[in-house]
Order: C-alpha cells, then structure tokens, then sequence
C-alpha cells in the first residue's frame, strides 16, 4: 500500500513539473497589433505646400509674365472661387494657352484647386460700392461691351461666381487676357470661349486698351497678398 501511495504521488509530481516546463517553454504569445493610425487632417503646411507654385508669381508686389508679351501677373487675392476653378481647369485641358499655367494646373487634383481657389477667395477686400463712371470716348466702348451685365456694376460682383472680378485687375493683363480672346485656331496663344471672344472681336486692340485702362482704375476687391517668406 506504502509502494503504490509512492508511486501516485511521483506521479502526480512528475505531472505538474512537465506542465509547468511546458509553459516555461512555450514562446511567448504576440501582442495584438495596434490599429492602424488615421490619416492626420490636412493642415496649415499640407495648404502651404498646395500653394507653393502660386506665390511664387501671384504673391510678388509687381510680378511679370513674360509670355505672350510682358505684363503683371493677375491679382487672385479675393478672386471668387469658382472661376479659379475654372480658369485652372482651361488651362489644364488647353482651352487656355499658356505653358507655364499647364504645367502647373496639370499637376493638381481637384480637391488641390478646390481647396487653392478658397485660399485665395477668403482673401477678398472690400470693393467700392459707387465706382467712378467712365467718361467720353471710354463710356462708349463701356456700354458697348456691356460688361457690368456679367460682371457686375462694379465689375467685382460677378451674377455667376464662375465669372471674374475684374474691378482693380492690373491693366496690361487685362488687356492681354481681352487679346487673346480675339485669336482664332493659334496653337501657342489664345483663350477658348464664346461669349468673351464674341464681345472682344468688336474692339481694335487700340479700344481695348483703353477699356482695360479704365477697368484698373475701379476701386476693386482683388490684391496682392504676399506670403510671409515674400513680405
């Protein structure tokens, strides 16, 4: 009875020592992998990184172009946002022509123009509610080309945000913009659309000048708006 009491009881040692052994030897198990991170939000540098190519020209006090011709870039501080839009899409599919434009309107998604054109839109100035009015020979080429019926009466309240504030805009590139509206079927220069090309084809270069002298002159809602590393 003594010998079969031992041998239970070696046993039963033998048993909870191999147990714990195994468990001593098994190898650890792997911790549970942590969640993925959710993408950070877009932030001041991501913006800052989408309007880079931007400043660099239309956040210079002075800034020219040299193509077609010389002038200053066009102010897009308080441009409505629709028409940046837009204008970056003409020049991303070609119906505006210009290199420098689509090489970069061709670079960004249409979440980057989006959020670009409201950069630039919420930057608007106040613009004059009783603009001068043009005088003489400029009062008739005014009415003639009817432009306060798309762009507002005082060419900063577009009736479609799709169209420009054109109010205080840099008279050379007014004048530049209204040209290339007149070309037809150049492959390098020009501007498609309809509507703008219709009213620019009843002026000589001559009369368009003089608009786009007056149009400078209006006490608008755009401006230059340098960046800190410009100012």
């Amino acid at each position: 009875m003594n010998k079969l009491f031992t041998t239970l009881f070696a046993l039963a040692v033998a048993s909870a020592t191999g147990g714990a052994f195994a468990q001593a030897s098994a190898p650890a198990a792997k911790p549970a992998a942590a969640a993925p991170k959710a993408a950070a939000p877009a932030g001041a540098k991501s913006m800052e990184a989408k309007i880079a190519m931007c400043i660099g020209c239309h956040g210079i006090k002075g800034y020219q172009s040299s193509f077609p011709e010389v002038h200053k870039v066009p102010m897009i501080s308080g441009q409505t946002a629709k028409y940046i839009v837009a204008a970056l899409n003409a020049y991303k599919n070609g119906d505006r022509k210009h290199p420098t434009m689509r090489g970069i309107a061709g670079s960004l998604s249409d979440a980057d123009m989006n959020d670009i054109a409201n950069f630039y839109a919420a930057q608007a100035t106040k613009a004059a509610d009783s603009p001068a009015a043009p005088e003489g020979k400029v009062a008739e080429l005014y009415a003639k080309g009817n432009c306060a019926a798309c762009h507002g009466k005082n060419l900063s309240t577009p009736i479609d945000p799709s169209y420009p504030k054109i109010g205080g805009q840099h008279a050379d590139y007014l004048f530049v913009a209204l040209k290339s509206y007149k070309q037809d079927n150049n492959h390098a220069v020009g501007r498609s659309n309809g509507v703008m090309g219709a009213i620019a084809k009843q002026f000589s270069t001559a009369e368009l000048k003089a608009l786009a002298n007056y149009v400078s002159t209006l006490d608008g809602e755009l401006s230059v708006h340098p960046e800190p590393k410009f100012r």
